[in-house]
């Protein structure tokens, strides 16, 4: 009439087999162990504040022959170092080092490097609280500390 005992002792197993078994995915198992966040300098974090340690210049790849303008930026959460993008023309002279600045993500597929900057996987957007936007295009000024 009821169910036996042994019905509900096998779907227990096979639900413990499954679990175990997924250990096996690759996928899985680094969004278990959250090793892309710990391998993350942002941890995470969509956006993060740093002070501006140097500016450095950097070469585009093949077949481009440019040179990049970048910043190295040690962020406050942390303390780790990471090299930041500066987008538009000009955006060069609007940040000087020991500027406050806060970076995002450059666009690149899977959080990577973008187009032919190597390396490079964050840009700056902010400097001192000011849109580096607004500061490349003359519409608001950089406060003076």
């Amino acid at each position: 009439m009821g169910k036996s005992p042994l019905g509900l002792f096998a779907g227990r197993v096979l639900k413990s087999k499954k679990s175990r078994a997924r250990w096996a995915d690759k996928y899985y198992k680094r969004r278990m162990l959250m090793l892309d966040k710990k391998a993350n300098p942002l941890e995470g974090a969509p956006q993060a504040r740093g002070i501006v340690l140097e500016k450095v210049g950097i070469e585009s790849k093949q077949p481009n022959s440019a040179v990049r303008k970048c910043v190295r930026v040690q962020l406050i959460k942390n303390g780790k170092s990471v090299t930041a993008f500066l987008p538009k023309d000009g955006a060069l002279n609007f940040v000087d080092e020991h500027d406050e600045v806060i970076i995002g993500g450059i666009g690149g597929s899977m959080g990577g490097a973008m187009g032919d900057i190597p390396g490079v996987r964050w840009q700056v957007f902010k400097v001192n609280g000011v849109s580096l936007n607004e500061l490349v295009h003359g519409r608001k000024e950089k406060p003076r500390r």
